[in-house]
């Protein structure tokens, strides 16, 4: 995807009783420049604007009994609807932890939807004919319970923006993040040098930017070993990683 000057990449509208907690990310840190820049849109309904009763209540008694509420049915699907009318083609997701769980590939797939509606649950959930009707995707941050799907939303923004061009200055930084490449990120130092007797590794400071590389490589590979090696199972393997790791494995015996 390249941008032309203010031409909007990605746009989301978020159906949340809570529209106010979305200020940080609107204002704040990489998404609050690429909407600066208009390079992201992001816009709330608030289901209370849609709801006719007289306290402006959105949630009901789930049928059959049980503990907690539900979200009301139509406050909720007029303001779906509403964001559809306003969002024309866009992807309904609706964050839950019964959703797909959420990864680094999953996130490439996300950006080219290019207009996406979140539904941010709370209390006990949203009614089944809602999911049934109106929502095309559940996606999951975690198998972990949250009070709303506020900050799962939160996270996928964030994760989603900082891939869309113009939003991070350099590519390259992101690229050599943790999960980029199915590896955990290498180690970092900066100045000074020495400080409490503790030291940065020698190569780092030495220009040679071949052992620097390579350095860097094997630190990634270690740490993903350790820490996880599902990610290993997952990557296309090239000859220099197969060799390193094969270096490890024999270390190990």
């Amino acid at each position: 995807m390249k941008k032309k000057d203010n031409q909007t990449l990605i746009s989301f509208y978020i159906i949340t009783i809570f529209p106010e907690m979305f200020f940080s990310i609107s204002n704040y840190g990489v998404t609050g420049k690429a909407i600066q820049k208009k390079i992201i849109t992001l816009d709330c309904l608030n289901p209370r604007d849609f709801a006719q009763n007289k306290y402006k209540s959105i949630d009901d008694r789930p049928y059959g009994g049980g503990p907690g509420m539900l979200m009301s049915v139509k406050p909720l699907y007029l303001s779906i609807k509403y964001a559809q009318s306003l969002l024309k083609n866009a992807t309904v997701i609706y964050l839950s932890p019964q959703g797909m769980k959420l990864n680094q590939t999953n996130i490439f797939q996300l950006i080219k939807k290019k207009k996406i509606i979140f539904v941010c649950g709370r209390y006990e959930g949203i009614d089944q004919r809602i999911i049934d009707s109106l929502i095309d995707e559940e996606w999951s941050i975690g198998d972990y319970v949250l009070t709303g799907g506020e900050l799962a939303a939160m996270v996928i923004i964030d994760a989603i923006a900082r891939f869309i061009p113009g939003v991070i200055n350099t590519i390259k930084s992101v690229e050599k993040e943790s999960f980029y490449n199915n590896l955990l990120d290498y180690p970092h130092y900066t100045r000074p040098k020495k400080i409490y007797d503790m030291t940065v590794p020698e190569v780092l400071l030495s220009g040679n930017h071949n052992q620097i590389r390579l350095w860097r490589l094997k630190k990634s590979l270690e740490k993903t070993l350790k820490k996880r090696p599902d990610l290993l199972e997952e990557k296309i393997l090239k000859k220099e990683e197969k060799i390193i790791l094969s270096t490890f494995k024999k270390n190990k015996k």
